[in-house]
């Protein structure tokens, strides 16, 4: 079996645990200051919003969460479902647009069990992808590559956003 290793995501495990945060980070999220620079939100709706992952896969690697406090898309009314799906599709759109790549791996890990990161609170991830994007820096190196910044990538993300979609 092969085995992937990802340590740049024990910042994430040891910040919760050494914090002692109680909260839920996604319900926590919407609240913050739009021009903070850890505000990493891309776009609103009615029901949910499009962040940044601060712990990427790769780059632009984003997250649809619904403002609803669930751990599963079971208990979502379809209307926040029919939301989540067409803002995972305007952030594909938007990704296509300022980074060109050849696919996507789109879904959610519900529950600890399936490796949900934040089993607490459904999400959906949409991680673009290119042809051979696999490389030695992440498997050998141990270093993970992303091309820009977060906020630059927040930024380019959002001008896109609102060129396609108006605003949030």
């Amino acid at each position: 079996m092969d085995q992937l290793y990802t340590p740049w995501r024990i910042k994430y495990i040891k910040r919760k645990r050494e914090s002692g945060l109680a909260g839920c980070v996604f319900c926590d999220i919407p609240a913050r200051d739009e021009s903070a620079p850890d505000n990493l939100i891309i776009a609103r709706g009615k029901n949910n919003y499009a962040v940044l992952n601060r712990y990427p896969y790769t780059f632009g690697h984003c997250m649809v969460v619904p403002y609803a406090h669930s751990s599963s898309p079971e208990s979502l009314p379809a209307e926040t479902l029919a939301e989540l799906m067409t803002m995972s599709n305007r952030i594909m759109r938007v990704l296509s647009e300022i980074a060109n790549p050849d696919g996507f791996n789109i879904g959610a890990n519900i529950g600890a069990a399936a490796g949900a990161g934040i089993a607490a609170h459904f999400h959906f991830h949409i991680v673009p992808r290119w042809s051979g994007d696999t490389n030695f820096m992440v498997s050998i190196g141990e270093t993970q590559t992303i091309a820009a910044e977060l906020s630059t990538i927040r930024q380019q993300m959002r001008e896109t956003w609102r060129g396609l979609y108006g605003t949030d």
